[in-house]
């Protein structure tokens, strides 16, 4: 195989490439109250939280993984987010009834016909996400 053969997103930077490639730094939600939807997110993944004038960020926390941003604006994006986070746990039922429990909403749960199933759900601001075992677990 080459590097032609493989998606540009999906090649690994070469030293002396002229191959442009990134990794995703952060996810952001806009947010009428930033600090709030990020306590919760931050409740949610162990990760820790930053602050700034009008943004939070919360932290994950384990090196390399992704930090999530809360920016506060004036009128929220209305309906179905286009982009989502999925988060893998080790135990759905549990994760999912302590997201219930602290103010998500249960969107629906779906199912591939090999077994992989997984929950969505949407934070107390309406954003949905995921809940899934890891993927190829």
């Amino acid at each position: 195989m080459t590097d032609d053969d493989v998606p540009a997103l999906f090649v690994p930077p070469v030293p002396g490439t002229t191959r442009a490639v990134a990794r995703v730094g952060m996810v952001t939600f806009d947010t009428r109250d930033a600090h709030a939807l990020a306590a919760w997110w931050a409740a949610r993944t162990g990760g820790h939280l930053q602050a700034h004038p009008g943004f939070v960020m919360v932290h994950a926390p384990a090196p390399g993984g992704v930090t999530l941003g809360f920016q506060e604006v004036a009128d929220p994006t209305p309906g179905k987010n286009r982009v989502h986070v999925d988060l893998a746990v080790d135990d759905v039922a549990r994760f999912v009834d302590a997201c219930l429990a602290a103010g998500a909403q249960r969107v629906g749960d779906h199912a591939l016909p090999d077994g992989f199933a997984w929950t969505v759900l949407a934070d107390p601001d309406g954003n949905q996400f995921c809940v899934s075992p890891a993927h190829g677990a």
